[in-house]
């Protein structure tokens, strides 16, 4: 079994760096997630007793008086440490500029859902999970979807 500092890959591309004892995560020891967040966690047995996750922009997570992106400041956090853009060229992601949907899917935030086929692909186009029925309704009705068709300016005459 594993023992002592090291890592370890899961099969999802996530990776474990840390202290191991008898083939379990034990100590102090870090989550790298394949869309650049992390989690660092003091774990026994396996399970994390205390830990505290941040985001690939670096924004931390907090349990308590969590206020990101709700509906008292719908800020995204690149808006938040460098200011709203002018009107017009408004975010629609954290990321800009956002990420390039194929076309009729949408982006559920952990990759991209197909809804003819139900299944949710990660950004780099590797399967991920079939969304069941309560899954698929929650992507439709909140999720940012491709355009279907292509639209663009026409100049007043």
């Amino acid at each position: 079994r594993m023992e002592g500092r090291g890592s370890y890959a899961l099969p999802t591309g996530t990776e474990y760096r840390g202290a191991l004892r008898d083939g379990m995560f034990d100590g102090e020891g870090e989550l790298l997630f394949p869309n650049g967040g992390t989690y660092r966690a003091v774990w026994h047995r396996g399970v994390p007793t205390q830990g505290k996750y941040t985001f690939a922009d670096g924004l931390e997570y907090k349990d308590k008086k969590w206020h990101y992106c709700d509906g008292y400041d719908r800020r995204f956090y690149t808006e938040i440490c460098s200011g709203l853009k002018p009107a017009g060229i408004s975010q629609l992601t954290n990321l800009d500029p956002p990420r390039k949907i194929p076309v009729g899917c949408y982006d559920c935030g952990d990759g991209f859902y197909n809804p003819e086929t139900r299944v949710i692909v990660d950004y780099k186009l590797r399967f991920l999970r079939n969304a069941d029925d309560d899954e698929h309704e929650w992507i439709i009705r909140t999720c940012r979807k491709a355009w279907d068709e292509t639209t663009e300016h026409k100049p007043k005459p």
